[in-house]
């Protein structure tokens, strides 16, 4: 049986590496084990470029993660040298009373954010790459943009390795237990035995594997990224000229997209918000079909008519999620002295990598944290997304 560490961390993804290096910081001995190699694209943080925001349209309980996760993402870039984030502004589009439009402006008057509210016509004058219909407002945020999620795993492996942490690749955890008492864990991997006084489980999609036993159900779906080269070249949509955008038709189905930060063969990268099909990380397929491209074609013309232009790529990726998106971010509940999970982030989950990371910590060593955290209890009744938002608001006032 291998030595003894303080924590084991299952999965090096976003919020595992940022998990270990904060633990690793606080002096902890952190063991972390991972599937794949560093910063790989087999789960949910890659794809080159992921949305922050602080006018959180899905509930204005996670401003306060966002406001410390902003200050985190800044830390990040200092210590490492890397570069991760460019606000280059962004705009959530749809009509007056669109969840995207109508639940960021909520967001930024009960937080005092600054924030625009612009009309068709003013959007289309600013940003000449976007042609909202007559009735569609935009929420502009200049404080919004993008991060780099390669570039935020490196860094933190990079943090943690840097404070003493023990980080195995292509080396999965097979499954893992509590000790008898219920204080410490061992893990198995294929051909070790790890031991632990705690373990922290960031499994991404296969949380339904790793965590049948926390009391949510998790469902995991393909998810497709595309490149276009727009008409014309990438100049329009260059940072300096192109926001972020989140954009909400009538029917309520969602877009988002990037400017192209790649240079004029990177193109513009653009995927739909939660339109997905269910599988498992065994069973998902890698390959982007023909009419699945002419469906974001056909969503992008009316809107962006620089875009499709021509496709350069397009991969696909894994959203884990609970019923009512929330995260689940806690101690365990049947081993709340051995275990912590940190999983369900997909859709909108990576801008909060690095306040995930500090809070992991927290609970780890502590218990409990000062952060706003009570909506991403595994025990809170998650049948309803309604039930869920009254329980956030709630939270907020408090």
């Amino acid at each position: 049986m291998a030595a003894t560490h303080d924590v084991i961390i299952i999965g090096l993804g976003g919020m595992g590496s940022a998990a270990a290096h904060h633990l690793a910081a606080r002096g902890l001995g952190v063991l972390g084990l991972e599937r794949y190699g560093p910063a790989h694209n087999r789960g949910s943080s890659h794809g080159g470029s992921r949305i922050i925001r602080q006018a959180y349209f899905e509930d204005p309980a996670y401003v306060p993660l966002l406001l410390r996760s902003y200050e985190l993402f800044e830390k990040l870039e200092r210590d490492t040298g890397r570069r991760i984030a460019t606000l280059c502004g962004g705009t959530m589009i749809g009509n007056s009373g669109s969840r995207v439009f109508a639940g960021s402006l909520r967001s930024a008057r009960q937080w005092d954010l600054p924030y625009e509210v612009l009309d068709a016509a003013e959007v289309r004058r600013r940003f000449p790459t976007l042609t909202p219909a007559e009735d569609e407002w935009a929420l502009y945020e200049q404080r919004a943009g993008l991060v780099r999620p390669e570039a935020t795993v490196a860094a933190h492996i990079q943090l943690a390795l840097g404070a003493g942490a023990d980080l195995r690749f292509e080396e999965p955890a097979v499954r893992w237990e509590v000790l008898e008492g219920g204080r410490g864990v061992r893990v198995y991997t294929a051909d070790e035995v790890h031991t632990a006084e705690h373990l922290v489980v960031c499994p991404g999609a296969w949380a339904p594997e790793l965590l049948a036993d926390v009391g949510v159900p998790f469902t995991v779906e393909r998810q497709i990224m595309y490149w276009f080269h727009p008409h014309g070249g990438t100049g329009p949509f260059d940072p300096e000229r192109q926001p972020v955008y989140v954009w909400e038709d009538a029917e309520g189905t969602q877009i988002y997209g990037f400017p192209a930060i790649e240079g004029p063969e990177g193109g513009a990268k653009v995927a739909f918000f939660r339109k997905g099909s269910v599988c498992t990380p065994q069973t998902i397929d890698r390959t982007v079909h023909d009419e699945e491209v002419a469906a974001m074609a056909a969503q992008l013309r009316p809107r962006i008519p620089r875009l499709p232009g021509r496709l350069r790529k397009a991969v696909t990726c894994m959203y884990t999620t609970t019923p009512d998106e929330h995260f689940v971010l806690a101690r365990h509940p049947v081993h709340p002295d051995a275990v912590t999970v940190a999983c369900g982030f997909s859709g909108h989950g990576f801008k909060f990598v690095p306040v995930v990371g500090e809070i992991v910590a927290d609970l780890v060593q502590d218990g409990t944290t000062g952060h706003p955290i009570t909506l991403f209890d595994p025990r809170r009744r998650s049948a309803a997304p309604a039930a869920a938002e009254e329980h956030a608001l709630e939270e907020t006032a408090r």
